[in-house]
């Protein structure tokens, strides 16, 4: 059954961002996964935290594929990288 990471965001470095975007692009569909969902926050339905401004869900066909990228050593420079031009919040849910 499917796993979908869920990252919610603010850009803090957008050249950094934008030249890692790619990269990130690349190693996530490398590793099986696809992009459902990025871009603005539209509306905020419920709870009392306010969201970032960004949101992605990315889809992978098992959580351990998910979790096999996430913990790459492909994703790893990726990863450090991202952690510097985003604020971001991730979680993953499992679809089975």
């Amino acid at each position: 059954m499917p796993a979908y990471v869920h990252v919610n965001l603010r850009v803090k470095n957008p050249a950094m961002q934008a030249e890692l975007a790619p990269r990130f692009r690349a190693a996530l569909e490398e590793a099986g996964g696809r992009i459902l969902h990025f871009g603005p926050v539209a509306k905020v339905l419920e709870g009392d935290d306010s969201p970032l401004p960004l949101a992605g869900v990315f889809e992978f066909p098992t959580l351990s594929a998910a979790l096999d990228f996430y913990t790459s050593e492909r994703y790893a420079p990726i990863k450090l990288e991202r952690q510097q031009a985003q604020q971001a919040r991730m979680f993953v849910v499992d679809a089975s």
